[in-house]
């Protein structure tokens, strides 16, 4: 694995970014994109299966809740319905009121943009980080998750890779600090490695 052909191979079968295989556009950087991204990490962010936390992504984007101001239209209800449908059931009453309140925070602090405005006020990756933490409910694991695809997309963004990613690379044979971060082979390379937990039974 050592070899460039063995981590372009890994790219090219594990390699597919989350926020991809959501149909997510990122690369456009606008909030829309942003804000569903956004969810998406939260839901992720959570102790549960990764095609639970898809699943129930791909039934907001289904209702069209995909906005700070439609998830708070949508109201507790709903959003429960919402997240027992995808399967979310042991955390929908702790991440609907979770979602209404960021939600609300977003919108009251930070405006009509809100994620937009926290990446332009921020100086680096370590106040973006902060920022982000800053909000009610988020704690580093869903930063990671959110700021890993966008190091692409977000100048300032550059969150360090996962003690797990950092595990997996190492048993790979594969030295994450010689690398460019802010890198689109970067950021595929970290998605295949976040795959390869369950190989690794990390």
């Amino acid at each position: 694995m050592k070899s460039p052909n063995g981590v372009r191979k890994l790219i090219a079968e594990h390699g597919t970014l989350y926020s991809e295989q959501l149909g997510i556009r990122l690369k456009t950087k606008t909030e829309q994109e942003l804000f569903k991204w956004f969810l998406a990490s939260v839901l992720f962010g959570k102790r549960i299966g990764e095609n639970i936390a898809m699943k129930t992504y791909r039934e907001f984007e289904r209702a069209r809740i995909l906005t700070p101001k439609k998830i708070l239209e949508a109201g507790w209800d709903r959003l429960v319905e919402l997240l027992d449908t995808g399967g979310y059931v042991r955390y929908d009453f702790s991440t609907a009121t979770r979602l209404l309140q960021l939600s609300k925070e977003l919108l009251e602090r930070f405006g009509e943009r809100p994620l937009t405005a926290i990446h332009e006020i921020v100086r680096d990756n370590n106040e973006l980080e902060l920022a982000l933490q800053s909000l009610k409910g988020i704690g580093p694991v869903t930063t990671n998750i959110f700021l890993r695809e966008l190091r692409p997309v977000w100048k300032k963004a550059d969150p360090d890779p996962m003690p797990v990613v950092k595990k997996i690379a190492q048993k790979l044979g594969i030295d994450l600090e010689s690398m460019n971060r802010k890198t689109e082979k970067f950021t595929r390379l970290e998605a295949a490695l976040v795959r390869m937990r369950k190989k690794f039974k990390s």
